[in-house]
């Protein structure tokens, strides 16, 4: 059977990264599970881990006023799962929602922020791989956003 860290190092967000790297996320890891239907978190709660997926899929809702719950994006296999816990107030700006038995590893954020602030080289390259998450997803938001508000609200501007 592989260690925790054997397995760490074979998923995509830690592919590539130092083994001395890998063992310091596996000490702040637990392995969850999450049943159909259940919240993995909830907008504006405090945003204490992350996890990483593997097995189900998740997704990420917003409330939108009239609509209810909107998917902004689903997540599966291999993703990453939540990034608020990186920025102060550590609060989940989304819903995440199991939309099937979800198996993930879920990971302390305070015990990840502490190791990262202690070791710089380990804060970069988490924040390294962490960014381009940052970005799908608000590249993925924005384009929701505006199927969601766009529908017949486009103006058109005349050439100046």
């Amino acid at each position: 059977m592989k260690s925790l860290e054997e397995v760490l190092a074979e998923h995509p967000f830690f592919r590539g990264m130092k083994e001395e790297h890998i063992r310091l996320f596996a000490g702040c890891a637990a392995h969850v599970r999450f049943e159909a239907g259940a919240f993995l978190f909830r907008e504006g709660d405090p945003a204490d881990r992350f996890f990483l997926l593997r097995h189900g899929r998740v997704a990420l809702e917003v409330q939108v006023p009239g609509r209810g719950p909107t998917v902004i994006q689903t997540l599966g296999e291999g993703d990453v799962v939540g990034w608020s816990w990186m920025v102060p107030p550590y609060r989940w700006a989304f819903d995440g929602r199991a939309l099937e038995l979800v198996r993930a590893w879920s990971f302390d954020a305070a015990c990840i922020r502490g190791k990262a602030e202690r070791d710089p080289s380990l804060g970069y390259e988490l924040l390294r791989r962490l960014l381009p998450v940052v970005v799908e997803r608000l590249q993925a938001t924005r384009l929701q956003l505006l199927d969601v508000y766009g529908e017949g609200k486009r103006s058109v501007r005349s050439p100046a």
